[in-house]
């Protein structure tokens, strides 16, 4: 079975992820050596990260993944 991928959807989680980490002063380095999440290539919305990931990434910003969806939403 071959992925779905939304190119659209993927760079606006991009982007609000990107928007996230900044605004908590993160680097991707520190995100990477507390998750072990390499959110650098999530950012470049290329990688159809699963809900499991984003999930994680939430809680790691204290976010619910109902809140991140719609200011994703709202960003339209």
């Amino acid at each position: 079975m071959s992925q779905i991928k939304n190119k659209k959807l993927l760079k606006s989680i991009a982007v609000q992820l990107k928007e996230l980490r900044l605004l908590h002063n993160v680097t991707q380095e520190d995100f990477y050596n507390d998750t072990n999440i390499h959110i650098a290539r999530i950012e470049t919305g290329k990688n159809n990260l699963t809900i499991s990931t984003l999930d994680a990434i939430c809680k790691y910003f204290d976010i619910s993944l109902s809140k991140f969806f719609m200011q994703i939403d709202n960003s339209k």
